[in-house]
């Protein structure tokens, strides 16, 4: 009888350790999943900070809310020097030589007019207000914590090899980020511009992204990289969905402390009514159907010294004042334009991620992702052709580039891939 009754305690012992080990655990994945009093106070203060009083609110089809803010209370603003800063209406120079628009083709011009933001349908911003994509506690609270949300990874910039590892020990290409691009190099640019169809990628991890861009970029590729950044993305993490947006993003010290997306921080000035950085692009390219593209033009006011944004030919959109900037406060050393996706190697395995379309380059216009039109802006304020376009990409068996150029498309590439497939397990 004892014995028998030392192991039913015995039993009713070991039952309730674990009871209390499996408690323990519960209550620690509440508590992960749960944000604390202190973190909730700190997502309020972000918010609060990030989404300024509107004068009129738009519901997009897409679940955003766009907020019509007035022009001077923009986040922008917040920054200690541009307390008093006079908004520039207009560029003092806008590049000569720009493509064009009557010797575009009428199905070029089609491609690009019928390209809108999903918001439109439901009304638009009135005048002396900016339109911006309202920040919700779940887009904060998907970040790794407050203060990184809206902001990229430290190394996420592309190297080429011709760049010499020595002259960049902190951002390598080890990093889970991968790229496909052409880029020129050697000389002073003051803008560029490409023209870029749109698509909306697979992704398959919310902690990946996939984009397409141009990088004005200066500095070395070390701490002190600067970095202007336009184009489309899809970033479950960033927006909570699988949706193409269009995006900016800017740095001064290789990603770390300064810069972010869009206008989730003071920087980037937007004086344009009609396009709300951050919001869905509509409709995108088809494969084997129609193809819709986006142009891009990033360029600097020599006058004043900002590098200024526009979208498609009729949309200048903002600056970024050049005060922002150490290299870049004069010129660009080099310009990108491609792919960028984050591989976290699921399972451990390369991710299947799409680049662009999902389709390597080799398959051509309808199918592959493309870059065409390819210019830079140069000290005169010309937009010209590139000279010595190189190209580069970590593993041309899982994304690739493959560049080329004719009298329409002027120097062009098609790029991308789809991540995971047998040759790139």
């Amino acid at each position: 009888m004892p014995a028998a009754h030392v192991s039913r305690s015995s039993m009713k012992i070991v039952f309730l350790l674990f009871f209390l080990f499996f408690l323990d655990l519960a209550l620690l994945s509440c508590a992960r999943q749960s944000p604390t009093s202190r973190q909730k106070l700190q997502v309020h203060k972000h918010l609060k900070r990030l989404n300024k009083p509107p004068v009129k609110s738009i519901e997009s089809p897409d679940g955003d809310i766009i907020d019509c803010v007035h022009i001077s209370h923009q986040p922008a603003f917040d920054h200690p020097f541009l307390k008093d800063h006079k908004i520039q209406m207009r560029p003092n120079y806008h590049p000569e030589g720009l493509y064009d628009e009557n010797k575009m083709s009428t199905e070029s011009k089609d491609r690009e007019n019928n390209i809108h933001q999903l918001w439109h349908v439901n009304g638009m911003c009135p005048e002396d207000t900016i339109p911006i994509r309202r920040t919700k506690e779940e887009d904060v609270l998907r970040a790794s914590s407050v203060k990184m949300h809206g902001k990229k990874k430290h190394k996420s910039i592309p190297v080429p090899r011709s760049i010499p590892k020595s002259a960049d020990p902190d951002i390598d290409n080890e990093s889970g980020h991968q790229h496909a691009i052409a880029y020129v190099e050697g000389d002073r640019y003051y803008g560029a511009k490409a023209t870029m169809n749109v698509w909306e990628p697979k992704i398959q991890q919310s902690n990946e992204f996939s984009l397409s861009q141009i990088w004005i970029l200066g500095g070395s590729f070390g701490q002190d990289l600067n970095s202007i950044e336009a184009g489309w993305q899809v970033s479950p993490d960033l927006y909570g969905d699988n949706n193409t947006r269009l995006f900016t993003y800017w740095t001064s010290d290789a990603y770390q402390a300064t810069g972010c997306y869009n206008l989730l921080c003071s920087g980037f000035i937007q004086i344009n009514s009609n396009i709300a950085m951050g919001a869905s692009i509509s409709p995108v390219s088809a494969f084997r159907n129609s193809q819709y593209d986006i142009s891009i033009l990033v360029w600097k006011d020599q006058k004043e010294g900002n590098w200024w944004m526009q979208f498609g030919n009729g949309y200048v959109l903002g600056y970024w004042p050049s005060f922002l900037f150490s290299y870049l406060a004069d010129s660009a050393s080099m310009i990108e334009w491609g792919g960028e996706v984050v591989n976290s190697e699921p399972d451990g395995h390369h991710t299947s991620t799409q680049m662009g379309s999902g389709r390597f380059p080799e398959e051509g216009f309808g199918k592959a992702s493309y870059f065409r039109n390819i210019q830079v802006v140069d000290k005169e304020n010309n937009l010209k052709s590139p000279k010595d376009l190189g190209t580069f990409t970590e593993q041309s068996n899982c994304y690739d580039v493959q560049t080329g150029s004719n009298s329409d498309w002027g120097h062009y590439f098609y790029y991308g891939g789809p991540g995971k497939n047998p040759n790139c397990p």
